[in-house]
């Protein structure tokens, strides 16, 4: 079970789970609760390598400021996930170094959002085809809309006069394997 922390407690509650015996930084990863709530979940997990026994911590931080201590001060292996995570989700480390990692300042988005519009598969015709070779039979099936594209009436042909989708709308839009409607 993870250990809830408040966010403004985030570092000192880690040092402190530092000097109780757990040195060892084994992971940082963040998981977008859109849906469930509107917030960004962190999950760490230490190790005591004496023992062998982990410890699981965790923080929310709101999805539209997206803000949390860094961790680079009590474990320097931190900084390396914080950086990822600030690329993927775009939660910014404060008192980190916000140096992207994976991808080019002018890219812009965040892709592990959950209501980060994936436009390359849109785009890309999706083949149908579960495994190499099986395109000439699925020529018949109905194609399939890949995973994380939304609804086309929520997200590319929705009427420009209209006001934007809601993010949670776009999410729930979202799922793979729906039958494409033809035009």
């Amino acid at each position: 079970m993870n250990e809830k922390v408040p966010v403004e407690d985030w570092a000192a509650v880690v040092a402190g789970v530092r000097e109780a015996g757990f040195r060892y930084f084994d992971w940082l990863d963040c998981v977008d609760e859109i849906g469930r709530s509107n917030e960004f979940r962190l999950v760490l997990q230490l190790l005591d390598r004496d023992t062998a026994e982990t410890r699981r911590l965790e923080t929310r931080t709101d999805r539209d400021t997206p803000r949390v201590p860094t961790l680079s001060e009590v474990f320097s292996g931190a900084g390396w996930a914080e950086r990822e995570i600030h690329d993927l989700f775009g939660v910014e480390f404060l008192g980190g170094d916000g140096t992207p990692l994976l991808l080019p300042r002018r890219y812009g988005g965040h892709p592990l959002r959950k209501d980060e519009i994936l436009a390359a598969r849109a785009a890309v015709p999706w083949p149908g085809a579960k495994e190499p070779g099986e395109a000439q039979a699925s020529a018949g099936r109905r194609r399939m809309a890949p995973p994380g594209v939304p609804d086309p009436e929520i997200w590319g042909d929705r009427d420009p006069a209209a006001d934007p989708a809601d993010p949670t709308e776009v999410v729930q839009s979202a799922q793979g394997g729906r039958v494409r409607r033809r035009r």
